[in-house]
């Protein structure tokens, strides 16, 4: 089915995206996966192309109030040619939106020309050892000093993406303790410069997939942090947090969505190459039928993700939206690309071909922002299951 939510800006816009990765990303892929991080410098060639300034006011250096199909493109073309672009998604799609709603006048001169020209990349501390999905159960302390000026910082997060190229890390710590009767209050957002005293980097953690994505641990020593850098009002963190897992959530959808059209289309190309009994693996009926399967699911999902993202350009997608976008595209990419793979026989085991990198990537995708079965959670209350 034809898609229609694109006009010609955003052509443009994917062929300069298409471009830089042919030339900029891809030749050195494989030395970033090795590496476990992407370069850099990667993210400053991303702004100079302006994609790193979405949202950001153009008095600040950045785009504008450009629509979220810009990421979705970026994101469509990293799947395509079955890459990731490091944190870039996490800094632009899910940190900076905090930063667009709650920073003042102040912290949005200090912070966001930085952001928009690639100079500064953001992460998330959120998740602590032993404290996952529960967010009322985080332990770091972020203690007011007695006068009033700044916040000490003390505590741990684990599985933090991007935080060794990034230069500001949004810290969510307690700054108030937790009362039986709302265990959300108390939980408030800092700003914490990655190269503050007693920030320090634990393990570099290794994952089944994303490898050229840097994930760590981070501790926390007596870190000073000035209260000009609290992002919001103090104990109101954990409201905050919720208002941008819509985008989140509908940005994971756009991913799976572009893994499992990529999948089809290295699946297609190999089958048709590859010869079995004298034949090509295309001309059997179960190459097509698996294929034609593949195919329509796709359409579904891309159906389903094409009318997310034009609600959210209308500032109408709903948290059941998303969840319903999320759970249905990474389920169905899973299914998909594991069908590609077996497709292209013992090969599609082999990292060197494109559809084992997206078979481990995708893996994560019905684990981060949500479970699956927090998804189908949120699906049944909003339908009045309880």
């Amino acid at each position: 089915m034809k898609r229609t939510i694109f006009d010609a800006d955003h052509d443009a816009f994917r062929d300069t995206i298409r471009t830089f990765i042919a030339k900029e990303v891809t030749p050195y892929y494989a030395e970033w996966q090795r590496d476990g991080c992407v370069p850099r410098k990667l993210f400053n060639q991303l702004g100079e192309l302006g994609a790193t300034g979405f949202g950001i006011p153009e008095e600040f250096g950045g785009a504008g109030d450009a629509s979220y199909k810009f990421q979705a493109i970026v994101a469509e073309e990293a799947n395509r040619a079955a890459i990731g672009l490091g944190h870039y998604n996490v800094s632009i799609g899910v940190v900076l939106p905090y930063l667009l709603q709650l920073a003042n006048d102040e912290q949005r001169r200090r912070w966001l020309p930085g952001v928009a020209s690639g100079d500064t990349m953001l992460c998330i501390g959120m998740t602590e050892p032993g404290t996952g999905s529960d967010l009322a159960g985080i332990k770091t302390i972020a203690k007011l000093s007695e006068d009033g000026s700044h916040y000490v910082l003390n505590g741990a997060k684990t599985f933090i993406t991007g935080a060794v190229n990034s230069e500001l890390c949004l810290v969510v710590a307690r700054t108030s303790e937790l009362t039986p009767e709302n265990r959300r209050f108390g939980l408030s957002l800092l700003a914490v410069p990655t190269d503050s005293p007693g920030f320090e980097y634990g393990r570099k953690l290794e994952k089944i997939g994303m490898r050229a994505s840097d994930t760590n641990e981070l501790f926390f020593t007596d870190v000073i942090v000035p209260v000009e850098n609290l992002l919001g009002e103090q104990d109101r963190g954990f409201d905050y947090l919720g208002q941008n897992l819509p985008r989140e959530r509908l940005s994971i959808g756009v991913g799976g969505t572009a893994a499992a059209a990529a999948a089809i289309r290295f699946a297609s190309e190999y089958v048709s190459e590859r010869k079995v009994f004298g034949k090509p693996v295309s001309s059997f009926q179960n190459t097509k039928f698996v294929l034609a399967e593949c195919a329509t699911e796709l359409e579904a999902a891309q159906a389903m993700v094409d009318r997310g993202i034009e609600l959210d350009d209308a500032g109408e997608l709903t948290a059941v939206d998303a969840a319903k976008i999320k759970l249905f595209c990474t389920e169905m990419a899973g299914r998909v690309i594991d069908k590609c793979l077996q497709l292209h026989g013992g090969y599609g085991y082999m990292l060197e071909y494109p559809i084992a990198r997206l078979y481990a990537d995708t893996r994560v995708s019905r684990i981060y922002g949500g479970t699956s079965e927090v998804m189908k959670t949120i699906i049944a209350k909003d339908m009045g299951v309880r």
